[in-house]
């Protein structure tokens, strides 16, 4: 994938993850415009980079997801990539979890149904332009899930399966679909200061878009790479060491 002269919707896009790739598809030449929920983050992002383009959007909300592909493809008629990269995670025992369920749901609402949602909107405009993709972030904890976060791990694994069987879909059409695995990344994905133990994100972003340029189509890094290609037996051990069992 040629990661300049595209016009990129980056969701989530103004902290972590998010907005370290908002910088590479900036720096190698590409239109960016980024979502989230928090104006001032968003504010804050567009400060460090100016020409970021940037969009208040809940992706929780369908209503607001359907705004965004309005204003999104009438604003920039050449949009034609899609980054599902909004995501939530909320640690802890799933049996001991008190909270009520919208509480609860709003991690399945943002991590799974927000990018299948979004990818059935903007799929039509995709096609109609020359070079189009759908890149959609998973996690490591897709293949090897962990009881401090097993709904988040199973929303990714969602998504990987999702991932796989869209590319397969849209394999005779202009849109690559690209899943990236992040590992822990010390972002303030869970809250802050939980994932500072994870690699830097500078290095995780570097790694994934040299390999996404040039042409992989699922890409992981450190522990999330072994786990992708791992074996079900090392599946299983992985997720025994993780769970404490």
């Amino acid at each position: 994938m040629n990661l300049g002269g595209n016009t990129v919707l980056i969701t989530g896009g103004a902290t972590g993850i998010g907005f370290a790739l908002a910088e590479r598809f900036l720096k190698a030449g590409s239109e960016v415009i980024i979502c989230g929920r928090r104006e001032e983050k968003l504010q804050e992002a567009q400060r460090k980079h100016p020409a970021l383009h940037i969009r208040v959007c809940d992706v929780a909300e369908e209503a607001q997801r359907v705004e965004l592909f309005e204003w999104a493809t009438k604003a920039f008629p050449r949009l034609n990539v899609l980054v599902n990269n909004a995501g939530i995670q909320r640690r802890g025992s799933f049996l001991e979890d008190k909270e009520p369920w919208p509480v609860r749901r709003q991690e399945i609402a943002i991590n799974v149904e927000a990018p299948i949602h979004l990818s059935a909107l903007f799929i039509p405009h995709l096609q109609q332009q020359v070079q189009a993709a759908i890149i959609n972030v998973s996690s490591g904890l897709a293949f090897t899930p962990g009881t401090f976060a097993s709904v988040y791990s199973a929303t990714k694994a969602a998504i990987h399966s999702f991932t796989m069987t869209l590319r397969h879909e849209l394999a005779q059409t202009s849109i690559k679909v690209i899943e990236i695995v992040p590992p822990a990344v010390d972002t303030d994905l869970g809250g802050a200061g939980i994932h500072t133990m994870g690699v830097p994100v500078d290095e995780f972003a570097d790694s994934i878009m040299k390999r996404i340029s040039a042409g992989e189509l699922e890409v992981g890094y450190g522990r999330s790479e072994k786990a992708r290609l791992a074996s079900r037996e090392e599946i299983d051990e992985m997720v025994r060491i993780m769970s404490n069992l």
